[in-house]
């Protein structure tokens, strides 16, 4: 059975007539060609799928795109600016190999993404535990974890905010 519903997917209004059963990983990459969104394991286990609804990082795969009706949806592919700038997630995965095979890696991006909207100066364990839910089967997270790092870093300094390792004493 289809339904019609409307929601924005990476800045842009969509109105659409969907079969009830489809998963938004379904409707991105099948209806929408919109490959950049991956599917690892299908049953919401390893992250790939990752996508941002209203704030939110969830796993494509288990969401079901009626539910997008008013939504707002962010995509890998719609993380850079429309000129094609890649956001500073996206260029620190690269400058930090974070990107590694980069199956994984729009899913981990995406997650940190949400994490640093919602908290733009996290601790190392806040970050672990944003990306506990994606797998990457290649080298291991230290990239990864340092490549959101960068990115905190980098916006810390560009306002002036000194940022110190968990734990780490102010009086030294």
């Amino acid at each position: 059975m289809s339904k019609d519903i409307k929601f924005i997917l990476n800045g842009n209004r969509m109105e659409m007539s969907i079969e009830e059963h489809w998963t938004v990983l379904h409707l991105l990459r099948e209806e929408l060609g919109l490959t950049g969104t991956k599917e690892g394991c299908g049953s919401g286990e390893c992250g790939a799928c990752t996508v941002i609804v209203d704030g939110l990082a969830v796993n494509s795969c288990l969401y079901l795109a009626v539910e997008l009706e008013g939504k707002d949806v962010l995509s890998i592919e719609g993380l850079a600016s429309p000129d094609g700038t890649l956001h500073p997630l996206q260029k620190s995965f690269i400058e930090h190999g974070g990107i590694q095979c980069g199956f994984c890696s729009p899913g981990m991006i995406l997650s940190s993404k949400a994490l640093l909207d919602e908290n733009p100066r996290p601790t190392d364990e806040e970050i672990q535990h944003a990306l506990a839910g994606n797998l990457c089967r290649c080298t291991g997270y230290v990239p990864i974890f340092e490549s959101v790092k960068a990115v905190i870093q980098k916006d810390s300094e560009d306002i002036g905010v000194v940022v110190r390792e968990a734990g780490s004493s102010s009086d030294s």
